[in-house]
């Protein structure tokens, strides 16, 4: 449902039942931000800042609502004792400062940890340096800071895992080997999802509307596919690892492939008709709040000051299990893979919230 004159914010909230929105604003900065905090029942809300010259600022609501949700599903899916949260600041990502940042920081900081931030869209590894020096409540820190680094390894391995639990579902075998498979984007997580995958010596196509992050890519095992033509094939797998609503009504009618499985977030444009469009074409979706939740459980980590990237990539390598539990719950209950996966995130939650 999108926001208009004919649905207030709080009809919306109430509708997806938010804890709360925070709305910042410093005129002199020309800082516009709002800050969705969804449930914190099993802890303290966790989630990105993006920046983005959003259309509107009910787009930009509209964003912050859609992605607080899913992290705290993905959370929840991921056994996190860490909520859902989400920023975003409107604007053009160019014109921000130090000072504007820092600023930023200060709304975090007021929040008194009910919200932890971190990295996301248009935001720089020195942008979340210079939160950090205004609040605590920020993780996804470089390693000289006392972080885990760069999430997109556990991202990328997530997914990889996820891909190899859905090939085992369909053919009782989890090998990739000669597996057609197709990587929308390969930017920093879907680049390492192609290492995982040629190392199983799949049969790997890829396109990206940046010629730069093609070019990394173009001296290995790839087929570069024209981002305009990219359902003109038929493939094993597809796996969506840029922007979120590629999966829609209008594409479907297009797309040929046995498993959807990918990195980037909100890839199917709304829960409703899509997944049953998905069902219908005999596609298996797997949720992107359940199949790309390595970066989360890698910050979670940080949240909690356990600094280690062993247990990281253990618990990462549990999305194969989890996986398949979705997919099981799924076909029991004759639903779609993303209603099994919001159901089950949603019983953990109220089962929390009981305590």
């Amino acid at each position: 449902m999108s926001i208009d004159e004919n649905n207030s914010v709080f009809e919306k909230i109430k509708e997806d039942n938010h804890e709360q929105l925070v709305f910042c604003n410093d005129e002199s900065l020309g800082l516009k931000a709002i800050i969705g905090i969804h449930n914190t029942s099993l802890g303290p809300a966790i989630g990105g800042t993006r920046m983005w010259n959003y259309s509107s600022d009910s787009a930009a609501l509209e964003d912050v609502i859609n992605l607080s949700k899913a992290m705290s599903y993905k959370s929840s899916l991921a056994g996190l004792n860490a909520g859902g949260g989400k920023a975003v600041i409107i604007g053009d990502p160019n014109l921000k400062s130090e000072k504007f940042i820092k600023r930023f920081g200060e709304f975090i900081n007021d929040l008194n940890g009910k919200y932890w931030t971190a990295q996301d869209v248009n935001m720089s590894t020195q942008d979340i340096l210079w939160v950090k020096e205004k609040t605590k409540f920020v993780v996804g820190l470089p390693k000289d800071h006392g972080g885990l680094g760069d999430s997109s390894a556990p991202t990328a391995f997530g997914v990889y895992m996820g891909i190899k639990s859905a090939v085992k579902h369909i053919s009782s075998k989890e090998s990739l080997e000669g597996k057609k498979i197709l990587v929308q984007g390969v930017g920093n997580v879907g680049r390492k999802l192609v290492g995982h995958l040629l190392k199983e010596n799949a049969n790997v196509f890829v396109c990206d509307i940046n010629s730069k992050n093609i070019d990394l890519v173009s001296n290995t095992n790839v087929t570069v596919v024209d981002p305009e033509n990219i359902y003109d094939d038929t493939y094993d797998i597809i796996s969506p690892c840029a922007l979120g609503g590629t999966i829609n009504i209008n594409s479907l009618k297009n797309i040929n492939c046995n498993i959807i499985a990918g990195a980037a977030n909100n890839q199917l444009e709304n829960d409703t008709d899509v997944p049953e469009e998905l069902l219908k074409k005999n596609i298996l979706y797997i949720p992107d709040f359940l199949i790309n939740a390595g970066g989360i459980i890698s910050v979670y980590h940080e949240q909690i000051n356990d600094i280690d990237s062993k247990k990281v990539m253990d618990m990462t390598g549990l999305i194969y299990d989890k996986v398949s539990s979705v997919i099981k719950y799924s076909e029991e209950n004759s639903i779609s893979t993303n209603s099994a996966a919001i159901q089950l995130a949603k019983d953990r939650i109220k089962e929390n919230s009981k305590k």
